[in-house]
């Protein structure tokens, strides 16, 4: 049976709290490529791809655009490795009624489930991996993928079509998410 609708899900407040970890993780990344994290205490990540955070905070801190872009790999380096060692999985907490609902969506077979994160894919996995998440999870649209979110739904529909030799519709797709810039994401695609 084709699954009838596709649902993608954002990952840090939608799945998962990681307790604040993460944040000082990637200060210490940016610190490490480009001498400074920027203003990262006052930055908002909800919603932005992990791109967009770096382009952002070292641009605001003088970096020049065309450096801010060539230090992405850097960071996200330095970001993971630390990530993956440091993160603490007693500080993180699976969302209320997370594991139901996702259980649910999988055993029906009417849904297709994907992720639809400004994480970058390896972030997105290390995060979920605690959790015993990435099982329901084969495919996504991640920061690795675009700058912006608002980019990153066709990136889905592409994966998603691969993964499950069928093409979504906008209106067949469901974006999950605990941010303004995921609404927005949804609505600039019909979704």
């Amino acid at each position: 049976m084709s699954p009838r609708r596709l649902v993608l899900f954002d990952i840090d407040g939608t799945l998962v709290d990681c307790g604040g970890q993460a944040k000082p993780l990637f200060a210490e990344a940016m610190e490490q490529a480009f001498g400074t994290a920027g203003a990262v205490d006052r930055y908002d990540f909800s919603g932005r791809t992990d791109p967009r955070i770096v382009f952002d905070l070292a641009v605001g801190a003088g970096v020049e655009p065309e450096a801010a872009m060539a230090g992405l790999p850097r960071v996200r380096e330095h970001y993971l490795e630390r990530l993956a060692g440091a993160l603490r999985p007693e500080r993180m907490r699976l969302l209320p009624g997370i594991a139901e609902l996702v259980a649910a969506l999988a055993a029906g077979g009417e849904v297709a489930l994907g992720l639809l994160t400004g994480n970058w894919e390896r972030g997105a996995r290390i995060k979920l991996a605690p959790f015993d998440l990435n099982r329901y999870f084969p495919f996504g649209a991640f920061g690795d993928d675009q700058l912006d979110r608002r980019d990153l739904p066709p990136v889905a529909w592409r994966e998603a079509s691969r993964h499950t030799a069928r093409a979504f519709a906008p209106e067949e797709t469901l974006i999950v998410g605990d941010s303004l810039l995921d609404v927005s994401c949804a609505h600039a695609h019909g979704a």
